[in-house]
């Protein structure tokens, strides 16, 4: 994969948020340049299962995620943009990126991106993978799932989008959560082309 071709990471608001930071981790620490986007609705749930404080600040929230990941020299790698900035990098087919991963992706978010709603810049930048043919891997956070949640998810992969159910291979032997965390990062780097070792892998 060309790490010259920054990566677009979204976050929204789905419980799960360590499955983003952690995917954000692995990225940054082998050198991948990031473009992240974090939702509004989302910042709460960091703080509530993190501990991290987010807000409408986009400096704060760099240098709290960076901070918490203990990857400050990794400043130059994080871009970071709210999610109402439509004239955000992302926002445009021009700006070439490698794909979007949007880990965890609330039902809200599905639902607006198998719709074309580009209400916010995560969807907008996710609409802008469909239609220039570029990955987007989105990993749904709810469960159970309603038939209105698996058309919406069906609308997806029928436009090319990767669905990543954030669902644990027992096979890998996890002894703790964040075993579970790991292997669940592993196959969502897997599925974006990127080699990892972050679970055990089945093998008779």
């Amino acid at each position: 994969m060309d790490k010259n071709l920054p990566i677009i990471l979204a976050i929204s608001a789905a419980s799960g948020f360590i499955l983003g930071i952690k995917t954000l981790e692995y990225l940054l620490e082998h050198d991948y340049k990031i473009e992240l986007i974090v939702s509004q609705n989302a910042y709460y749930i960091a703080e509530s299962e993190l501990g991290l404080v987010l807000s409408q600040d986009k400096n704060l929230i760099k240098n709290n995620i960076l901070e918490y990941l203990n990857l400050k020299n990794k400043t130059e790698s994080l871009k970071v943009w709210l999610d109402n900035e439509f004239h955000a990098n992302p926002s445009s087919g021009s700006y070439k990126t490698a794909g979007m991963i949007i880990v965890p992706s609330s039902m809200s978010t599905v639902a607006a991106i198998s719709s074309g709603y580009t209400s916010n810049l995560i969807v907008r930048s996710a609409d802008v993978c469909i239609k220039e043919k570029r990955k987007l891997l989105v990993v749904p956070r709810e469960t159970p799932l309603s038939s209105i949640h698996l058309e919406n998810l069906l609308k997806l992969s029928n436009n090319g989008a990767i669905i990543v159910p954030p669902t644990i291979g027992f096979y890998s032997d996890p002894q703790s959560l964040d075993d579970c965390v790991n292997f669940l990062v592993g196959k969502i780097l897997d599925l974006f082309g990127i080699d990892n070792s972050l679970y055990k892998r089945w093998s008779l």
